[in-house]
């Protein structure tokens, strides 16, 4: 029985076989992609489990794909692995502002690889388990870790992957205050290699869709960040 479906979009072919062996072997249906509309079409057509997204890409490139899907209702809530050679922070902080969940550089080791495709899928899937789990009320937020819904002032709002569990991570301690590396190791796992400037960026985008209630997360100067008690 397959461990879920994994779209692998990568315009080398040596790479889409390496990926597409290794992810097989630990029982995952794989979908090898090559372009970047293709990628977007059958993405619409098939929903994924999972994408593991090179940024260049013939065509429409990996940031264009992600920002496309990330946008549209079907797809957004569609896990995002940033697979690419350029690990220049300026790429990382633009993919996870539009809503990339993870990003490993090229060349990477394949068993850190299948580490993080494994977090992604498994947080994904705990998350559809916890229906029972307590809702979370400040003021005119909500947090349901359940349905992973949020809501201010009776509004829906959509948040990515990453953005909801910082939220979920940080108001299941309110008044408890988190360096960014304490974020990064309890929403993604020990050793994951991340920069302060993409926690903030994180957190930014986060406060913006608050909106009204983006005051719940205060910014502790020299520090990190924690939800108001």
């Amino acid at each position: 029985m397959s461990k879920g479906n994994i779209f692998a979009v990568d315009d080398e072919e040596d790479i889409l076989e390496l990926l597409r062996m290794n992810l097989e072997r630990e029982g995952y249906k794989v979908t090898c992609i090559e372009a970047g509309e293709e990628c977007v079409k059958k993405a619409r057509e098939k929903i994924p489990d999972l994408i593991l997204l090179d940024l260049m890409l013939p065509g429409i490139d990996g940031l264009d794909v992600c920002k496309i899907l990330k946008s549209e209702s079907k797809t957004r809530h569609i896990p995002i692995i940033m697979i690419t050679a350029k690990g220049e922070e300026s790429d990382i902080v633009t993919g996870l502002e539009l809503g990339a969940d993870d990003y490993i550089t090229k060349p990477f080791s394949m068993k850190v690889l299948m580490a993080r495709v494994k977090s992604v899928l498994r947080k994904g899937s705990a998350s559809a388990e916890t229906g029972a789990q307590e809702v979370i009320k400040r003021k005119n937020l909500i947090i349901d870790p359940g349905r992973r819904e949020i809501t201010v002032g009776g509004k829906k709002v959509e948040l990515t992957f990453t953005e909801f569990e910082i939220l979920l991570f940080l108001a299941r301690r309110p008044g408890w205050v988190f360096t960014r590396n304490q974020i990064v190791n309890g929403v993604k796992g020990g050793g994951y290699p991340v920069t302060e400037r993409a926690v903030d960026v994180q957190i930014v985008g986060l406060r913006k869709k608050l909106g009204a209630a983006a005051d719940v997360i205060d910014t502790i100067r020299g520090v990190g960040y924690r939800f108001k008690d």
